[in-house]
């Protein structure tokens, strides 16, 4: 099928939705659930569509227009320049077309779970989690998005070993799965007398938000531990045994909860949690069967993959899978900056899933 045949039954498609969605009365909901999808989905790409189309018949009426203003030097110089203009606008379009043409991920539009492990580099390490923790805090509020509190395990001096959280709003996964690896830190510790640069680690991980009918846990597959809480240094948060672990025998997946006083609530978060990582492993699973060919190293959320560095002295955040550096370290930080990181991640994941679709057709 070529192209232009692909994007006008896109238009009659969006154009027949619209004429069923328009009927006053509908029998199925369901049915009228999924119409509407399909509208919503197709709407952006049919506006892009009709908007190239009309791009197309003005540069053929300038060029007209060219032609018959050959005695009039002014109304020539007026055309001339709209035809340069469109004419510079139609590939720019046609790409951003393709950009919405290319298949979506079909966890774009969920909720995530964020998850982050100190690594290498002891205290110095946990308090890089615990900055990491509040600038995707932050970047959070920035975008309107709700960011609840999991599950912190700290150090007790600020740092922090474990932390979770769940991240609620509009394409969240979309933007922050890109996030996922290890990041460095070089820096100064307060503690260090001699000023030495350490460097240190932490890992983050950022899982689809998986709903009940997208993974069914069976009682029958899971073991469920009580415990009781405690908190830094063997503390006792409460009396009771509320903290719960949950083993997922299949995959031999282990969650721990302890932040609620409640057992019910641990319990709920735990599974929540439990079910994003079964969903992130299937997902990761079918995206290594489908690229065993390519690796593709920007979308690729592979948590052993070094891919940013935040180094102090120098004020520099850099993303090694697109050798960008931002002299911008505290505004990436609070969060403020981190969106140019993420749109120059997605403007490269998107290039270059539009190169293999090139090889692929």
């Amino acid at each position: 099928m070529s192209f232009e045949l692909k994007l006008s039954q896109m238009v009659a498609r969006h154009a027949q939705l619209r004429d069923i969605l328009s009927q006053s009365t509908f029998g199925d909901p369901q049915e009228f659930a999924k119409f509407s999808k399909e509208y919503s989905d197709l709407t952006p790409v049919v506006e892009k569509i009709e908007e190239y189309k009309n791009l197309l018949q003005e540069k053929v009426d300038l060029e007209e227009m060219l032609k018959d203003a050959a005695d009039d030097p002014e109304l020539k110089a007026m055309a001339q320049s709209d035809l340069e203009s469109a004419t510079e606008k139609l590939p720019h379009l046609l790409q951003d077309i393709k950009v919405l043409l290319l298949p979506k991920d079909e966890a774009d539009e969920k909720n995530a779970i964020l998850e982050i492990r100190a690594g290498t580099g002891g205290e110095e390490a946990a308090l890089f989690g615990a900055d990491l923790f509040r600038m995707y805090q932050r970047y959070a509020d920035i975008h309107g998005w709700k960011f609840e509190i999991m599950d912190v395990s700290d150090t007790g001096i600020g740092g922090i070993k474990e932390a979770s959280a769940s991240i609620i709003g509009r394409n969240v996964f979309a933007r922050l799965k890109y996030e996922s690896g290890v990041h460095r830190v070089q820096r100064v510790p307060e503690t260090e007398a001699g000023g030495r640069i350490h460097t240190s680690a932490a890992t983050i991980a950022v899982l689809p938000e998986a709903e009940e009918v997208d993974i069914m846990i069976e009682e029958k597959d899971i073991r469920i531990d009580v415990f009781r809480s405690s908190g830094p240094g063997g503390q006792s948060v409460n009396t009771t045994d509320s903290a719960v672990r949950i083993t997922h025998i299949p995959t031999g997946i282990v969650v721990q909860q302890q932040d609620e006083k409640s057992q019910h609530k641990n319990k709920a978060k735990a599974l929540k949690i439990l079910r994003a990582r079964i969903y992130d492993a299937e997902r990761e699973k079918l995206a290594n069967e489908r690229a065993a060919s390519r690796k593709n190293q920007v979308g690729s959320g592979d948590r052993s993959e070094r891919i940013r560095t935040y180094n102090f002295p120098q004020g520099r955040v850099t993303d090694h899978r697109i050798n960008l550096t931002l002299y911008k370290l505290d505004r990436v930080l609070d969060g403020s900056a981190l969106d140019e990181l993420i749109d120059a991640l997605i403007t490269e994941d998107q290039a270059e899933r539009l190169a293999n679709l090139g090889e692929d057709a």
